[in-house]
Parts: structure tokens; C-alpha cells; sequence
């Protein structure tokens, strides 16, 4: 993938020296840098964990090859850090490329779905699948878990450069999905706590079981009801910070 465009100047701390800057607004600062291809070639999961990383001074510059050279130079900027060269083991930039599914051998196995950061493959469950190029990153995460070996990586006709607007709008459907995400754990966790609760009532109505049956029942059920609350705090926990 072609280097993303450099941050505009605003992003940039004015002293050229991100440490004093909040540790928040640094990383999203640092955030705003990176191509939003969410690939995972920096090692880390996504361009936010990245971003944190830096931010806390635990991971060099040059990890970001859908960045390019220009992507370094702005981290290195924002960060007061000298600019060094890619990191050839992370991989090397390329051509903007999107994935593209041989419809005629997809089994609709929803593998790809689930591995898209973006939400840009559509399809269901023993259907078809076909990836939204418009909104495809050229990250590759949907290449490897297709057991049907049936994507490809394509370079972009014509050709052409993956530009700030890219990765605008590349974060906002990112952040979509994992609000989507989200709001679908909380409705199954929902229906397995009504579901629990529900047969909890059962067993306190319940007259033929032995008591030490009605009792390890119960436990169990108990023990299903305290998982869920642990999951849901542990969730609000997370979205609060």
C-alpha cells in the first residue's frame, strides 16, 4: 500500500516534542497520524493499540509500512523522535490493494466477515460474500482464515495513493463496527441472563427433584448469572476508559 499523506501541521505538537502533551491526547494525536488500515503489521492489534504503544514510549517509529517513509516523518515529528528507516520485517509498503472473493467457490462460512476491522465483506451464513471495495483498507485480514483459499489481494485500478480521507473514513467505520459489536454482546448477554434468570425461577417451583439436586442446580445456574455480570462490568469498565 502507497504511504498515507503526512498529518496536517495541527496535529503536530508546536515544540516538536510530544511529552509534554497529556498521554490521551498524544496517542489520539498520534492516532491521527497512522493509515487507519488496521493491518496488525506493527505487531500490535489495530492503528489505536499502535498509537497507545508509542504514546507510553514502548514501540519504535518505523513499524507502519502502509505509512510509508511520510508516515515516519510525521512520528517522528509529533514525537521529537529522529527519523529512522522502515522496519523491513513488518513488511514493505505497496500499491493500494483490496480483497476480492471468487464468489464461485465462497462457502459462506462468515470467516472473513468476523476478520474485517472495517465491516467492507457483506454476506451470511452459507451465502455468498462479496467485499465492499470502496471501503476495503488492503489490510489482508480476511485472507488467511478463508479455508476455501478463495481471496486475493488486487491492486487498485487505477492506481492509486491511500489519502487522509481514506483513513477518515476508515476510523469511522471501525468504530462503527465495534459499536455494532458491542451492542450485540450486550443483547446475547442480555438474553442468557433472562434465560438463566428464567430457569432459576423454575427451580424454586420445582417439587419433584430431590434437594440436593434443586441445590446443585441452582449453583450452577447461579454461577452462569455471575459470569454474565462479570463480562458486563468488565465491559462498562472497558468502554469507560
Amino acid at each position: 500500500m502507497q504511504p498515507a499523506s503526512p498529518a496536517p501541521p495541527a496535529l503536530h505538537s508546536p515544540s516538536g516534542d510530544g511529552a509534554a502533551a497529556p498521554r490521551a491526547d498524544l496517542e489520539a494525536a498520534i492516532d491521527d497520524v497512522l493509515p487507519q488500515t488496521q493491518c496488525g503489521q506493527c505487531g500490535f492489534a489495530g492503528c489505536r493499540p499502535y498509537a497507545r504503544a508509542l504514546a507510553q514510549g514502548q514501540a519504535a517509529i518505523n513499524r507502519c509500512p502502509p505509512g510509508g517513509d511520510a508516515g515516519v516523518a510525521a512520528l517522528a515529528q509529533l514525537l521529537g523522535r529522529p527519523p529512522v528507516a522502515l522496519d523491513a520485517s513488518c513488511g514493505r509498503p505497496r500499491a493500494l490493494h483490496v480483497a476480492r472473493i471468487d464468489e464461485s467457490r465462497c462457502i459462506g462460512c462468515t470467516l472473513c466477515i468476523q476478520a474485517c476491522p472495517v465491516d467492507a465483506i457483506v454476506g451470511a451464513v452459507k451465502l455468498m460474500h462479496t467485499v465492499l471495495a470502496a471501503d476495503c483498507t488492503g489490510c489482508d485480514l480476511c485472507v488467511a482464515p478463508c479455508p476455501m483459499d478463495c481471496i486475493a489481494m488486487v491492486p487498485v485500478q487505477p492506481a492509486r495513493a491511500w489519502t487522509r480521507a481514506d483513513a477518515e473514513r476508515a476510523r469511522r467505520r471501525l468504530h462503527a463496527r465495534n459499536a455494532r459489536l458491542a451492542r450485540e454482546q450486550a443483547q446475547n448477554e442480555a438474553r442468557l441472563g433472562a434465560k438463566a434468570l428464567h430457569h432459576l425461577a423454575e427451580l424454586e417451583q420445582d417439587t419433584v427433584l430431590a434437594a440436593e439436586e434443586l441445590a446443585r442446580r441452582r449453583q450452577v445456574v447461579e454461577q452462569a448469572l455471575e459470569r454474565v455480570r462479570r463480562r458486563r462490568a468488565a465491559g462498562a469498565a472497558e468502554g469507560g476508559s
